[in-house]
């Protein structure tokens, strides 16, 4: 079985003492968000065959990646910069600091260990609607330059307009003085040509997830959980196709983490519908505790 670590929070930069701990005790308990009844993810070597790890700051969580390297665990990284506004992301590391944690990752943890996530793609700007097309293309021109020999894909997506995170985006949005929209499609698969053609040049191939509708020449569909970039890094597993929303074509896993308990700040995040929440849970952590 697959382990993801987690979409639903940011393990890796929050909870990396528990996670650490968990590997000991070879089991992370969950509860599940939907119905509410716990169930235990094993995470020893025999019954969990590799770990995705999602994250916007892994340097926490370096002692971990090292330990899994040295024991032969199968793993990768998949690592969030964007160019949104700041005001939409207060909290999260400068770009510049996450660029150099992918090249320490990918330089200690070899070839396929990192991921980049160029996700979500905001549409939000201070002055005219046109203004975010191009700070999107110089901001993601830069990143996949100072990240060319260090990833060999970038994941895409455009922020989905859910009901909490259009609260959440009139709130941070409106306190900046920006102005944000749902673009046409039109105007998505026009920037995202522009991205995929500049990853290309970088030598990173292109992918979007879940939204088949944007798809384009040169962009092919994601798979954020991955069993073929797993088997790659020495994983031994047979897994099945089982997204967890229309068009998500991810490899079957099981997530341990729990929503409304990352404090990073992301307006458009739709992990988190309150981040006084978020706060509360994350000051009531038990680190000792199965559950996260």
């Amino acid at each position: 079985m697959i382990v993801s670590a987690s979409y639903r929070t940011d393990i890796p930069a929050l909870y990396a003492d528990w996670f650490s701990r968990r590997l000991d005790a070879g089991f992370a308990d969950v509860l599940n968000p939907y119905g509410g009844r716990p169930y235990r993810v094993w995470l020893d070597r025999e019954r969990a065959s590799g770990f995705v790890f999602w994250t916007r700051n892994a340097d926490p969580f370096m002692p971990v990646l090292e330990r899994l390297m040295r024991e032969g665990r199968a793993f990768y990284v998949s690592f969030t910069i964007t160019g949104n506004p700041r005001a939409l992301e207060r909290s999260v590391i400068h770009p510049e600091k996450a660029i150099a944690q992918i090249r320490r990752i990918a330089e200690i943890c070899g070839a396929g260990a990192v991921v980049w996530r160029y996700d979500p793609v905001v549409a939000a700007w201070p002055e005219g609607a046109d203004g975010w097309r191009a700070r999107h293309r110089e901001r993601f021109a830069c990143l996949a330059r100072a990240l060319t020999g260090y990833t060999d894909e970038c994941v895409i997506s455009f922020m989905q307009p859910y009901a909490k995170t259009r609260r959440n985006m009139n709130h941070a949005a409106g306190e900046a003085g920006l102005a944000w929209q749902d673009p046409p499609l039109a105007e998505k698969t026009a920037l995202l040509a522009d991205l995929a053609s500049v990853a290309r040049k970088a030598g990173i191939k292109a992918s979007l997830c879940s939204q088949p509708d944007f798809l384009i020449d040169d962009v092919s569909p994601a798979r954020c959980i991955d069993a073929g970039r797993l088997s790659r890094r020495g994983a031994v597993l047979k897994a099945r196709v089982k997204g967890n929303r229309p068009g998500c074509l991810c490899h079957e896993s099981r997530d341990i983490g729990t929503y409304d308990s990352c404090v990073q700040g992301c307006a458009y995040c739709y992990a988190v519908s309150s981040r006084q929440r978020a706060a509360a849970r994350l000051k009531a952590h038990d680190p000792a505790a199965p559950m996260l």
